[in-house]
C-alpha cells in the first residue's frame, strides 16, 4: 500500500458522500430528464428500450466528464497554490484541518454556520443541443457551490493543497469525481430501481448528514494533529513487511 493510497479512498468515498447528499440526490431524476431531453416516462421505465438506454449513457458520461474536467483543474490548481507555501506547511495543515471540521460541524446541522448556509449556482435555463451540451451541464454543475456538497468538495480541495506534487492533487480530483460520477451513471441507466431505492433511503437522510459531517470531522482532527500522514507510514509500513 502506498502512502497516498488511504487520501485516495479518502477522496472515492468523499464523492460517494456528494453523490448521497441531500442537495444531490433528490435532484438525480431531474438532472437525467434534462440533460437527456427524454421524458420522465421514458427514463424512469422498468425496461427501457436500447435507444434510451444509449441516449442516458452517453449524455449522462458527458455530463459526468464535464463536471470532472472543472474538479481535476480545481485540484490541481490547489496542489499548485499549496506547493508555493510549503514553508509554512505546518500552519497551513492545521488551518486547514480546523476549516474541515467546521464543515463537517456544518453538514450535521447540530450547529449550523452563516456563513455556509449561502447558495451559489450557475443554471442553465435551455440546455444546448446534443452531448456538449450535456457537458456544458456538468461544467455548470461543478460551478455550483451549494451548502450541501461544497464543504465535502472544498475539504478534498484542502487535502489537495498539502500534497507536494500537483499529479496527486489531480488523482485526488478524479477519484472524488469517479465516486461521484459512476453512481449517477448507473442511476440515470436504472432510474426506475433508484427511485424505489431512494423512496427507501429518504427517511434516513438525516442520520446520513449526522453521519457525513462525524466523517468530515474525523478527517479534519487527523489532518490537525497530522496523524493522517502517521497512519499513512504505518500501513505503508505494514504493506512492504508483508
Amino acid at each position: 500500500m502506498e502512502t497516498q493510497q488511504i487520501t485516495y479512498i479518502g477522496a472515492f468515498l468523499a464523492g460517494l458522500l456528494s453523490f448521497l447528499s441531500p442537495c444531490v440526490l433528490p435532484l438525480i431524476p431531474s438532472y437525467i430528464t434534462y440533460i437527456t431531453g427524454l421524458s420522465f416516462s421514458d427514463v424512469d421505465s422498468e425496461h427501457p428500450t436500447d435507444v434510451v438506454r444509449k441516449k442516458t449513457l452517453f449524455h449522462s458520461i458527458a455530463f459526468v466528464t464535464g463536471f470532472t474536467v472543472v474538479f481535476v483543474l480545481l485540484g490541481a490548481s490547489a496542489t499548485y497554490i499549496g506547493s508555493f507555501l510549503q514553508q509554512h506547511m505546518d500552519l497551513v495543515r492545521k488551518i486547514g484541518g480546523i476549516l474541515i471540521i467546521a464543515f463537517g460541524v456544518h453538514i450535521t446541522g447540530l450547529v449550523p454556520l452563516k456563513w455556509l448556509l449561502g447558495e451559489k449556482r450557475i443554471s442553465i435555463n435551455q440546455k444546448p443541443a446534443g452531448f456538449l451540451g450535456s457537458f456544458i451541464v456538468g461544467l455548470a454543475f461543478a460551478a455550483g457551490w451549494t451548502p450541501c456538497i461544497g464543504p465535502i468538495l472544498a475539504s478534498i480541495l484542502m487535502i489537495a493543497a498539502t500534497e507536494e506534487k500537483v499529479l496527486h492533487g489531480i488523482v485526488l480530483l478524479l477519484l472524488y469525481s469517479i465516486g461521484l460520477g459512476v453512481p449517477f451513471v448507473i442511476s440515470a441507466l436504472a432510474l426506475h430501481r433508484f427511485i424505489s431505492l431512494f423512496n427507501r433511503f429518504k427517511k434516513h437522510i438525516r442520520l446520513f448528514e449526522i453521519v457525513t459531517g462525524a466523517f468530515l470531522v474525523i478527517v479534519g482532527l487527523l489532518i490537525y494533529t497530522n496523524w493522517l500522514s502517521l497512519l499513512s507510514r504505518y500501513f505503508n509500513l505494514l504493506f512492504l513487511k508483508s
